[in-house]
Parts: structure tokens; sequence; C-alpha cells
């Protein structure tokens, strides 16, 4: 297997580097296959190309993606569009399952404390006035709430909070905040806040959450 293969596509062009081949014999024939390019470029009329760089099972350290650009920025007409790779930091990978799971919360959460959770909530708890609940995920809320509940931390405009949330403080999803009424919600379970098109905060009942949100719905196996 070569070392270094460039492939050309409808959208662009990709380099594949050989995940099994020493990374100086890689660095080698990268910079000959850019020289070559250069010559190829140097008998047409000039323009840009940015290549996607594969490395299959190979994950490059931030100093190895350095050499990489550094062979390219040698020809201002090429550049790198982006790295990838079919694998992923271990660290990553536990990550991204911790963003996709339902955590269960039984958390006393007073005054000034902030209860960070990443992924989605299932708050069982009791949030007090000046405190906040914080999720980068939905909120599914039986607890006791006065505080400020806050879904989709920082920027999913695609999360959700549901419970009973009429005695809450305020309720944020991403950067919307609504600051709440006295009576301005009934007192239901049922209640469902999510960003409509407007980006503004809207509330339904919580059968509507498959027509709101119907990837959601999918991903939960319904209500």
């Amino acid at each position: 297997m070569q070392n270094v293969v460039l492939k050309g596509y409808k959208d662009g062009y990709e380099i594949t580097l050989n995940a099994e081949a020493d990374f100086k014999v890689i660095l080698t024939d990268l910079t000959k296959l850019f020289a070559e390019l250069q010559l190829e470029k140097e008998k047409v009329e000039a323009k840009s190309i940015s290549f996607d760089i594969s490395t299959g099972t190979r994950l490059l350290d931030a100093e190895q993606k350095q050499q990489v650009e550094k062979i390219v920025s040698r020809y201002p007409l090429f550049s790198i569009h982006r790295f990838t790779s079919s694998v992923m930091q271990i660290q990553d990978a536990l990550d991204m399952i911790e963003s996709r799971t339902v955590h269960l919360n039984a958390s006393t959460i007073r005054n000034g404390q902030v209860e960070n959770v990443k992924g989605d909530v299932l708050f069982v708890g009791e949030l007090h006035q000046g405190g906040i609940l914080r999720a980068s995920g939905n909120v599914f809320t039986f607890g006791k709430n006065e505080g400020i509940i806050h879904a989709g931390y920082p920027n999913d405009a695609e999360a959700i909070i549901v419970g009973n949330i009429h005695a809450t403080q305020q309720v944020r999803i991403a950067d919307v905040v609504d600051i709440l009424e006295e009576d301005q919600l009934e007192d239901s379970s049922e209640t469902v806040v999510f960003v409509n098109d407007l980006h503004v905060l809207e509330y339904t009942e919580r059968e509507k959450v498959k027509m709101i949100r119907p990837k959601l719905f999918t991903r939960m196996g319904g209500y």
C-alpha cells in the first residue's frame, strides 16, 4: 500500500495517509506529492485547492498536524480543509457517550449553587430559588423547581425542558431566557419548553413533543 494516496472527488480532494507507515516516511512522501502537484499547477491556470487529510486508524497529535501543515504552507495555492480519522481519543469517546446519556440527579441545589450536567438530565431533587440546574442536553424534571433551569447549555437550541416549572424563576434554553411571572404557567408536570422558529421560548404540552422534536422522540423511544 502506498504511504500517501491522493483522490479526487466531486466536491474536492482527499489525501489518505497509511496508518501503518512510519510518520517520517509519510512526511517525505507528502513533500514529494506537493512538489509534483505544484509543477502540474504551474502548467495550467492557477486555482487554489483545499485538501482533506484522512489518517484512517492513526490519530495525529498537534505536533504531527503542524508538521503536515508546514509542508502544505510552502505552496500558497494549497491548503488543508480538515483532518479526519476513523477513530477517536478514548476521552472524546467517553465524552460523546456521556453527552448522550440521561443522568438521574437527585441533588438539592441551593441559592448561589450551580449544578452542571453533561447530556440529558432526569431531575428528581430540589432546586431552590437562586440555584441553577444547567444541562448541555434536555431537562426532564419531576423535582421541586423554584430556581433557574437551563437546558441546551451553551448553544443547543434544539433542547427542551419537560416538567412542572410553574414556580421556577427562570427557564433558559441555549441563549434564550424567559423570566416567569407568578401564575404564568399551570401547576402541571406536562409542561414543555422549547425554542420556536422565531428563536423565542414557547410553552406547550408533553403530548406535542413528537411534533416539535421528532428526532428526540424517536431517540428516547417515545413517552
